[in-house]
């Protein structure tokens, strides 16, 4: 048997109907204060794309951005890493900028109330070589082989 997606006790389905501002009482302190002092326009922009792919996606809707019913669902690229994970985001995909590349990112349920920014890693881990003749000025008094 799947145990079916449940966030702080309520139902996926339930979560999608909720109001914004009951929903906005499940979630962590810094992301209701977040929601309470608004969304910019550059986060509603955003939110309407993912609305519309998420639309017509399921074929139920209009079309988002002049796709065909049936097509893959457009690309939704952002540089908004501080966006919130809503429950109608589910299912959609959404290409987030790290600092250098578009990483490609599916929502799924298990992200709500977490930031985009944080499925799209912006540093990775350095390795460092050994140092070269040249790298301090010690270095250039060492003999080669």
């Amino acid at each position: 048997m799947v145990k079916e997606f449940a966030y702080r006790g309520v139902a996926q389905a339930d979560l999608e109907k909720m109001p914004i501002d009951k929903l906005r009482g499940l979630l962590n302190a810094r992301q209701r204060r977040s929601l309470k002092r608004g969304v910019t326009d550059g986060k509603r922009k955003v939110i309407a794309r993912m609305r519309a792919a998420r639309a017509a996606a399921s074929g139920t809707g209009g079309t988002a951005e002049g796709e065909a019913r049936g097509a893959a669902p457009p690309r939704i690229r952002t540089h908004l890493r501080d966006l919130i994970v809503l429950p109608f985001m589910v299912g959609t995909t959404a290409h987030v900028y790290n600092g250098k590349e578009f990483k490609e990112i599916e929502i799924k349920p298990e992200m709500i109330g977490h930031y985009i920014g944080e499925y799209s890693l912006s540093g990775r881990r350095v390795s460092h070589g050994a140092p070269g003749v040249g790298a301090s000025r010690s270095s250039l008094y060492v003999p080669l082989k």
